[in-house]
């Protein structure tokens, strides 16, 4: 699916996010230790980034928010997998589906272009949204990676 910055497949997705999060009103969703992980690939102007969440209980949640922040700018048009909106110049949030406790989350693979082909680029990759859960422990769902341009795979 085609996105551009500012378009309506964004401003739906951002809708749609409001929604959610906003609908989870008063309800208790539990305790959640959500951590994010993975690897990043740049070659040319596309950053291949695999991202493994987990959840360390000791509540499951039904789904997660993930964000992907650039260094670089991204392109006017992505190609996005399900679940996944641009939010900004150089950002990119995507579901992770529901996460069970001590067993992997399904692995994302967000290919995104940037608008130029840099040597490097610095990625952050963070849990922005818990389903509801409280995370006691936020150290484990923010990372940081410098990806070079060597078509090598960088880890978080």
């Amino acid at each position: 699916m085609a996105m551009r910055r500012g378009g309506p497949a964004v401003a739906g997705a951002v809708a749609v996010g409001v929604l959610v999060v906003g609908g989870g009103g008063t309800a208790w969703a539990g305790d959640a230790d959500l951590e994010v992980h993975g690897s990043a690939v740049l070659s040319g102007d596309l950053v291949e980034v695999r991202v493994a969440p987990r959840n360390h209980g000791p509540d499951a949640v039904t789904g997660a928010g993930v964000r992907l922040v650039s260094s670089a700018a991204l392109a006017d048009t992505q190609q996005l997998p399900g679940g996944c909106a641009r939010t900004g110049d150089r950002e990119v949030v995507c579901d992770t589906g529901p996460l069970p406790v001590e067993a992997p989350g399904e692995q994302l693979v967000i290919p995104v272009r940037l608008r130029e082909q840099p040597a490097e680029v610095t990625l952050k990759v963070d849990v922005v949204w818990g389903g509801g859960a409280v995370d006691q422990d936020r150290t484990n769902d923010r990372q940081q990676v410098l990806v070079l341009a060597t078509g090598d795979p960088y880890a978080f």
